[in-house]
C-alpha cells in the first residue's frame, strides 16, 4: 500500500498491510513557544526542523508543527469580569499571525511535496485559546492560574460564550486558508476538558458547539479532521465520552493521562479509528529498541491492525533522535509479516 491507501484504509476501519505510524514532535524549545511573531530566527527554526527530521524518517502522516504560531493570540489583560470579553477581539484576517501562519504551513507543506503522505494543519479549540489567554504564566493546570477561568465561567457564562463564538470564526477562517491556499490534506484540532474544569452540562452546552462548528467547518473541505483530546504537557485527563458525537475522522488522546487503553477507547468512541499507544516522554525516547517493539506488539495484540494507527500521547520529546521513530514503523511492519 501508499502511504495515502494506507492511511485512508485505517480512517475507514478497513484492513491494512501494516498499521501506519504517526509520531510528532517539536522543534523548538518551550521559550520559543509562541513566539514566531517577535523571534525571527525562532521561526525559522521551527519550520527547517521538520525538514531535518525528514531527512531521517519519512512519516506516514505529517503534521504542520506550528509551535511559534502556536494559538491564536488574544489579549486578556485588561479584562477583569467575564463580561469584558465583549471587548475582546481575535487579530484581523489581514494580521500578522494569519500571514506568518500562511508562511510557516506553506513551506512545511512544500518540504512533503514528494510524498504522498497525508499533511495536516495544527488547530486549537477557542476554548483552549481562552483558558491559556487567562493564565497568568501561559500555562495550564496549576491550580490558581485557572483561577480567573474558572470565575468568568461562573459569573457569565453567556459572556464567555459569545467570545468562544468570535474566536472560533477567526479559527474556521484560518483552517480554511490551511486546507485551500496552504494545500494541507486535513485539520488536526486540539481539545481538552483538563481534570473536568467545565462540567459537563456545560461543557456540552457552551464548549461543544464551537468546537463542532469548526469540524464542521473543516470538514466542508476535507472529510479526514482528526481531534486530538489533549492531556497537556503534564498529562491530566479529560473525558472520552464528551467528543463521541464530534464528527471527525480518527481520534487520539493521552493514554497516560486518562488511564484508558486505545483498545477501550475504541470501544468508547463507537468504534471510530483511533490512534496512540505511547506516552509522550519514558519509552518512546529512552527505551531499547526491544522494549518499543514488544510496546508496539502488545498494542495491535489488543486492538489489531483495523482502525488503529501507532502514535503517542501529544507529542514525542523535542529533541529526539528521529530513528527511534523508524524502530516504532519497523515494528508495526514486523508484527504485520508475523500475522500473515
Amino acid at each position: 500500500m501508499t502511504k495515502k491507501e494506507r492511511f485512508e484504509a485505517f480512517l475507514a476501519n478497513k484492513p491494512v498491510d501494516r498499521v501506519p505510524v504517526a509520531l510528532f514532535h517539536h522543534f523548538c524549545d518551550m521559550e520559543d513557544v509562541n513566539q514566531g511573531l517577535v523571534n525571527e530566527e525562532a521561526f525559522e527554526r521551527n519550520i527547517e526542523g521538520h525538514r531535518r527530521a525528514r531527512k531521517i524518517f519519512d512519516p506516514d502522516v505529517a503534521k504542520v508543527m506550528n509551535e511559534t504560531l502556536m494559538l491564536v493570540p488574544i489579549d486578556c489583560s485588561k479584562a477583569e469580569k467575564a463580561a469584558d470579553l465583549r471587548k475582546v477581539d481575535p487579530p484581523s484576517r489581514d494580521s500578522l499571525f494569519v500571514t506568518k501562519t500562511v508562511e510557516l504551513t506553506k513551506r512545511v507543506r512544500d518540504i512533503y511535496r514528494d510524498s504522498d503522505a497525508p499533511v495536516y494543519g495544527t488547530s486549537f479549540s477557542p476554548y483552549t485559546v481562552l483558558r491559556f489567554s487567562l493564565s497568568p504564566n501561559g500555562m495550564l493546570g496549576n491550580g490558581s492560574d485557572e483561577a480567573r477561568f474558572k470565575r468568568f465561567m461562573k459569573e457569565d457564562p453567556e459572556a464567555v460564550g459569545e467570545f468562544l463564538g468570535r474566536l472560533g470564526e477567526f479559527i474556521c477562517y484560518l483552517n480554511e486558508r490551511m486546507l485551500g491556499e496552504c494545500g494541507v490534506d486535513g485539520i488536526y484540532l486540539s481539545v481538552n476538558n483538563q481534570c473536568g474544569i467545565v462540567p459537563p452540562e456545560m461543557h456540552r452546552q457552551l464548549i461543544a458547539p464551537h468546537e463542532k462548528k469548526i469540524i464542521d467547518e473543516a470538514n466542508k473541505r476535507s472529510r479526514i479532521t482528526l481531534l486530538h483530546i489533549c492531556g497537556g504537557p503534564i498529562g491530566l485527563p479529560s473525558t472520552l465520552e464528551l467528543y463521541r458525537d464530534y464528527d471527525v475522522a480518527g481520534y487520539n488522546w493521552a493514554i497516560e493521562a486518562e488511564k484508558i487503553s486505545l483498545g477501550e477507547g475504541k470501544k468508547i468512541l463507537n468504534g471510530a479509528p483511533v490512534f496512540g499507544g505511547f506516552e509522550r516522554t519514558g519509552l518512546i525516547d529512552r527505551g531499547s529498541r526491544e522494549e518499543i517493539t514488544k510496546r508496539v506488539y502488545d498494542i495491535l495484540d489488543e486492538c489489531g491492525q483495523t482502525g488503529i494507527m501507532i502514535g503517542d500521547d501529544c507529542t514525542v520529546s523535542t529533541h529526539i533522535d528521529d530513528r527511534r521513530l523508524e524502530w516504532v514503523r519497523q515494528a508495526a511492519v514486523q508484527y504485520a509479516e508475523e500475522k500473515r
